[in-house]
């Protein structure tokens, strides 16, 4: 018998976080490093949330609140749900976590027995498979391609469905690839959901208002009234608000399920921080304007990497409609040999030696579900990711 619980042996650390963390440490030691390996908008708050934050503190709102949200936040996000969903929640339905990670972790704990199978699209956000795993369920993966613009078909998620199906998660713009999928092509999924009356739907729209191009986001309750019963749609503050370490999550969804998740957060975290609610409350009221400003800068910088990836020798990078990821394949560098004598086997070596060779952290697909292929982050400084851009050329055509 090993100290440790036999359920950590189905998890590992996340990958975007281990990158992260290995870029600082060799920034700490001196060396030059640009790190893309943070999903985080490089854009400070905006100051009506923080004075909303500091107005709350000076007021005295620091005791403990409702486990799972103040009545003010819940009702700013049943009134943000109805005004650019179309859902209408009551506020027995709506569940506030500590970032929206918490959200899907309580929904998923809360509800996977041993052997549920959960369906995931593969290129995955890492957390989604361990949590599943943690729970005792089962993750499904669903491969797409660059072809599908790394989306999920209908006839694929057709064909993963089984009777111990209890999930699908949907994450639409994706993290890693910045996939949006059109409410034409939600429709298609959600009418083989519809013939599935036992699946549940897991939305994560943590990127909901960063996509390009005139793309028009929609999520799956709202394409398909029919599912409303059985989603849990997931959102919050994190990406689009800049307020990552706020840790704001919230989702709505079927009563029964948010009274579930409750109950596993009065016995775990408890309460998010109260500060943080009321900076959220004034996020999702207060003016919206900053969002299209950010996009504005966060589209130049999509434009900006992939056509330097793609200048890149042995490099191949779709342009993704929303997020600010974009997730370029390096098969055509496999087999070649980098500055150091290495080959380069799989995109984890190109990652490796990218870092070694020319100080650009990024994460390899694989911990993604997607080989050969690497994400970027290009919420970073412009000057940042050109520099990032550059180097990865150069690296690229050492290569021999």
């Amino acid at each position: 018998m090993g100290f440790l619980a036999d359920s950590l042996s189905r998890i590992k650390p996340s990958a975007t976080i281990a990158a992260t963390n290995k870029a600082r440490e060799l920034k700490a030691a001196g060396r030059d490093v640009i790190g893309l390996g943070a999903g985080e908008p490089d854009f400070d708050t905006p100051d009506n949330i923080k004075e909303a934050a500091i107005k709350a503190i000076r007021d005295g709102l620091t005791k403990y609140t409702a486990v799972d949200g103040i009545p003010e936040l819940k009702q700013a996000i049943i009134a943000k749900f109805k005004r650019e969903n179309g859902l209408d929640y009551k506020p027995s339905q709506v569940s506030v976590g500590t970032g929206g990670k918490q959200v899907l972790y309580n929904a998923l704990l809360a509800t996977i027995n041993p052997g549920d199978e959960v369906i995931i699209p593969a290129p995955y956000w890492v957390s989604y498979p361990d949590i599943v795993m943690l729970g005792g369920g089962e993750p499904v993966f669903v491969g797409t391609t660059i072809e599908t613009g790394f989306k999920v078909t209908a006839e694929a998620l057709e064909r993963a469905i089984t009777p111990k199906t209890k999930w699908f998660i949907f994450n639409s713009p994706s993290n890693p690839s910045g996939a949006a999928y059109t409410h034409a092509e939600i429709k298609a999924l959600t009418d083989v959901l519809v013939r599935h009356p036992h699946v549940w739907i897991l939305t994560d729209d943590m990127y909901e208002h960063l996509v390009y191009d005139d793309f028009t986001f929609a999520t799956p309750a709202q394409v398909e009234p029919a599912l409303y019963e059985r989603t849990l749609t997931m959102n919050g503050v994190s990406k689009a608000y800049c307020m990552t370490g706020w840790r704001i999550g919230y989702g709505a969804g079927p009563e029964k399920l948010i009274k579930a998740m409750a109950t596993l957060q009065s016995q775990s975290t408890s309460n998010p921080s109260s500060i943080s609610q009321y900076a959220a409350v004034e996020a999702l009221n207060g003016p919206q304007d900053f969002i299209p400003r950010n996009n504005a800068v966060f589209k130049q910088r999509r434009d900006l990497i992939v056509s330097m990836l793609n200048q890149a020798r042995g490099l191949t990078c779709p342009t993704p409609e929303g997020a600010f990821y974009v997730y370029p394949s390096c098969a055509g560098t496999i087999g070649r040999t980098a500055p150091s004598g290495k080959v380069i086997g799989s995109d984890e070596d190109f990652v490796t030696e990218l870092l070694e060779a020319e100080g650009v952290a990024v994460v390899q697909g694989s911990a993604f579900g997607l080989a050969p292929h690497f994400r970027i982050s290009y919420a970073t400084a412009t000057d940042q990711l050109e520099e990032a851009g550059r180097r990865i050329q150069r690296f690229c055509g050492n290569l021999r």
